[in-house]
């Protein structure tokens, strides 16, 4: 059997906090520069306080930004809210190569969510009418994404220990009155870091990597090319 069939490389990057819009123009430019050798990532991040309206968003689910930037960019979704105690988790994967299309990736960010939870003693579930993952009904983790010539980036989010007051300023992913809830408010007293190396380690298992390269603490640096 061939290396490439045998083995699925990935690389973890720990970006601690930084401000959304530049993690997103590097998504960009690292889809738009890879090639069919280009090694999948994951990028591990938190964000200052924004809200982000998806290709599909109304502005009718933004109720009141107030002082909180707004920004439109390119994933599939309506509005949702990031800040700092919420860990964000951006798959850079070539799904071609993984033989796996967007419906199946959603159900695997769902799932590593879910086991994170369920190692936790929490009981979770996604929803067929509104991806993300709930518990009791109340949302804790939001999934948006962009396929572009097969290969993913953005990704999901999960509410370990932000603050929640934000949610109220909008109808989150789009539903008006929609619950949220926190990791914190369900009795895991683990922090934003220590959930999201789990967090990593749970998609890569469901998603079949298993040569993890050099973890990385900083954006990669590409050579940008026409899309």
């Amino acid at each position: 059997m061939a290396k490439d069939e045998t083995e699925r490389v990935i690389r973890l990057r720990r970006l601690g906090m930084l401000a959304y819009e530049p993690v997103w123009r590097a998504m960009q430019a690292f889809t738009a520069a890879r090639d069919e050798t280009t090694a999948d990532e994951l990028w591990l991040v938190e964000h200052p306080p924004v809200f982000t309206l998806g290709l599909n968003a109304k502005p009718k689910h933004l109720l009141a930004p107030g002082d909180i930037p707004v920004v439109n960019v390119d994933r599939g979704g309506q509005v949702t809210y990031h800040g700092p105690g919420q860990i964000v988790l951006y798959p850079l994967l070539d799904l071609n190569r993984l033989k796996i299309g967007v419906r199946e990736l959603v159900r695997r960010m769902e799932q590593a969510v879910i086991d994170l939870l369920a190692a936790h003693g929490i009981a979770a579930e996604g929803r067929e009418d509104a991806p993300g993952v709930y518990v009791a009904g109340a949302k804790i983790a939001a999934l948006g994404l962009r396929v572009r010539r097969g290969r993913s980036y953005h990704g999901l989010a999960l509410n370990v220990d932000l603050d929640l007051a934000p949610f109220s300023r909008i109808n989150p992913c789009g539903y008006p009155g929609m619950a949220v809830t926190r990791t914190r408010d369900l009795g895991i007293a683990a922090d934003p870091a220590a959930l999201g190396e789990a967090l990593a380690t749970h998609l890569q298992a469901l998603l079949g990597y298993n040569a993890p390269l050099p973890a990385e603490d900083r954006l990669p640096h590409v050579e940008t090319r026409s899309a």
